[in-house]
C-alpha cells in the first residue's frame, strides 16, 4: 500500500461552523490514513474537544493548520477537488467519488492535492468552486440529499484508500478443513442424507432423484470443506441411528 501518496492528500474545511464536525472529519482521516487537515476560518477550534471525540488523534490535531483564506490553504496544491451536493452549472468538471479517488491518487504521485469541503449550511461558494480543477458529486436519495462534513469526507477518503490499495488485505475467513472433500467422500455424504430422508419418509410425496439433485446443487454451490461435508453426512446418519434406537425400544430420550 502506498502510504506516501496519502501524505500528499490534504483535507480542507472552508469556514466550518461546528467543532463536532471537525472532529468527525478527523476521525475519518484517521480511519483511512490521511494526515493533513487544513481549516479556513473555523468558527471554533478546540483541540481538547476534538480529541475527546476522535480519540488518539493528538498527532493529527497538532499538525492541523489554520488559514485566513481558502487561497492560502490550497496555494501549494497542484490539483484541487471541490465537493458539492448537486451540480449547479454545466460549466464545471463534475465527477463521481470512484473516479475522484483514482484521480486524486494519480495526481498525488506528482504533487500535493487538496479536497475542499464547504460550510455545513451552505457548502462551497461559487468563488471556492472556481479554484477547483474538478468537483465531486456524491449521489444520494433525492428526498434526503444532504450529507454532513464527516459523511462526505468518509466517501472521498474511502475511495482514495481503495485507490492506493488499502482494500487488498483479505477478508477474514471461517475455519476451514485442510482440504476439500473428494467425490467419493461427497457421495458418502449424499448417501447418508438420502438414507436419513428415507427413514423420515421425506420422499413419501416427492421424487427422490429430484430432491437429491437439488441437494447436490446446493452443496456444490456452497463448496464445503471436508469437515462441513462430513457434518452434513452425520445428520443423515444420526437420523437413521435415532430411528433404529426408537424401533428397538432403546431411545435414550424415553423415560421408562
Amino acid at each position: 500500500m502506498s502510504y506516501d501518496l496519502l501524505s500528499r492528500i490534504a483535507i480542507v474545511l472552508d469556514h466550518p461552523k461546528n467543532v463536532v464536525n471537525i472532529a468527525g472529519v478527523t476521525r475519518v482521516m484517521q480511519n483511512f490514513g490521511l494526515k493533513t487537515l487544513r481549516l479556513v476560518n473555523p468558527e471554533e477550534f478546540d483541540a481538547y474537544r476534538i480529541e475527546g471525540i476522535a480519540h488518539r488523534s493528538a498527532d493529527l490535531i497538532s499538525a492541523t493548520t489554520l488559514h485566513t483564506t481558502l487561497q492560502d490553504a490550497v496555494g501549494d496544491a497542484s490539483f484541487i477537488l471541490g465537493t458539492t451536493g448537486r451540480a449547479r452549472t454545466a460549466g464545471r468538471n463534475y465527477i463521481r467519488p470512484r473516479e475522484a479517488g483514482s484521480l486524486l491518487v494519480e495526481r498525488a504521485a506528482t504533487g500535493t492535492v487538496t479536497i475542499i469541503l464547504g460550510r455545513e449550511d451552505r457548502g462551497l461558494t461559487n468563488e471556492a468552486l472556481d479554484l477547483c480543477h474538478a468537483v465531486m458529486v456524491i449521489p444520494t436519495d433525492p428526498e434526503h440529499p444532504s450529507l454532513n462534513l464527516a459523511q462526505a469526507c468518509l466517501v472521498a477518503a474511502y475511495e482514495i484508500f481503495l485507490a492506493v490499495g488499502g482494500g487488498e488485505h483479505s477478508l477474514p475467513q471461517g475455519r476451514r478443513a485442510s482440504r476439500p472433500p473428494t467425490q467419493d467422500e461427497l457421495e458418502e455424504t449424499y448417501a447418508a442424507i438420502e438414507t436419513g430422508l428415507h427413514r423420515i419418509e421425506f420422499f413419501k410425496a416427492r421424487e427422490p432423484s429430484a430432491v437429491m439433485r437439488t441437494i447436490r446443487t446446493i452443496v456444490s454451490r456452497a463448496t464445503p470443506d471436508l469437515r462441513e461435508a462430513r457434518l452434513l453426512g452425520a445428520i443423515g446418519y444420526e437420523i437413521d441411528h435415532y430411528i433404529n434406537r426408537k424401533q428397538v425400544g432403546h431411545d435414550p430420550d424415553t423415560t421408562p
